[in-house]
């Protein structure tokens, strides 16, 4: 029987820019992970995904892991040289996500550098109107991450989909039903934005979920602002941020959410560099916790299994 609790399923982020992919997933797919998301940077490089993505399959072999979504983080509304990497990336994404096994393929909208958020509209309708339907004829869902990327609703140079109420024009001016957001508490948190309600009215459009926090530093707020030379927050590795995620996963499981929450490491200010993997083995356990810990199902013949190293806890 299926583990129940991983309708869920806890992962982590893989880079896929240059090509190593494959070799990183068979470095720690034996580490706890349940699902990768390789994702590129802005361009990928001109690899051959349809071989790369067989690859990476062949690096899970026959463990228990699957890859739901793939990456592309760029600009792909704007027009220079590597803006129209970034959209030709996306396109290569769509139409090989199958060789991953993967049905989403997730990253920024882009936007029009320097203007205000809804000045992006009419080329983000052009752009991801098409997308939209590229994906949609190869069964694939968009989502969009939720990251400002220091960008506001006056100006900014990746993303607009990083405020709710940009969510909402967004959606009217594409209302396809397989857009939706890679959704993280994190980058609310940072704009001092509550993420749980954000889950109960936005949990249809959330079809992917990264596994990132963030410290809402107060003291430093109170005597300083959110403007001053102090930093107010810091983005975090679960466990070790504000975010109580036993609440986010109940939220979204009784949203009815189904899929991965990778980890998007690489951000905290403590367990960074040699503490990397230390901090995202730690956010493994606290998320898989957070999730239910162990399996145990009172009934003739029922799973009774769950994560070894949770149940030895």
């Amino acid at each position: 029987m299926t583990d129940p609790l991983k309708t869920i399923r806890i992962g982590t982020m893989i880079q896929a820019t240059g090509g190593q992919a494959a070799t990183r997933i068979a470095e720690i797919a034996d580490m706890g992970f349940e699902s990768f998301e390789p994702f590129f940077w802005q361009t990928t490089r001109g690899q051959d995904l349809a071989e790369l993505g067989k690859r990476c399959r062949d690096a899970i072999g026959d463990r228990d892991i699957t890859i739901s979504t793939l990456g592309m983080f760029g600009n792909p509304l704007e027009d220079q040289p590597m803006d129209r990497e970034t959209l030709q990336g996306w396109k290569d994404c769509i139409d090989n996500a199958h060789h991953f096994g993967a049905t989403c393929v997730a990253g920024f909208t882009g936007r029009v550098r320097g203007k205000s958020l809804p000045d992006s509209l009419p080329r983000y309708r052009e752009v991801w109107s098409d997308l939209a339907r590229r994906a949609a004829d190869k069964g694939v869902r968009i989502a969009f991450e939720n990251c400002a990327m220091d960008g506001n609703w006056q100006t900014g140079d990746w993303n607009i989909a990083h405020n709710p109420d940009a969510w909402d024009l967004m959606f009217n001016e594409t209302p396809d039903e397989n857009l939706g957001l890679e959704w993280e508490p994190c980058h609310q948190l940072v704009y001092l934005i509550d993420p749980l309600p954000q889950i109960r009215k936005w949990a249809s459009k959330i079809f992917h979920v990264h596994g990132k926090d963030a410290t809402v530093r107060w003291h430093v707020i109170r005597e300083h602002g959110i403007f001053g030379r102090e930093p107010f927050v810091f983005m975090r590795t679960p466990g070790f941020g504000d975010s109580n995620w036993t609440d986010v996963i109940s939220e979204l499981r009784l949203a009815g959410y189904q899929g991965s929450i990778d980890i998007e490491g690489w951000h905290d200010p403590v367990y960074r560099d040699e503490l990397e993997m230390t901090g995202q083995m730690a956010a493994l356990r606290h998320l898989k916790q957070a999730r239910g810990g162990a399996v145990h199902v009172n009934a003739s013949g029922a799973y009774e299994g769950g994560d070894p190293a949770i149940a030895a806890q």
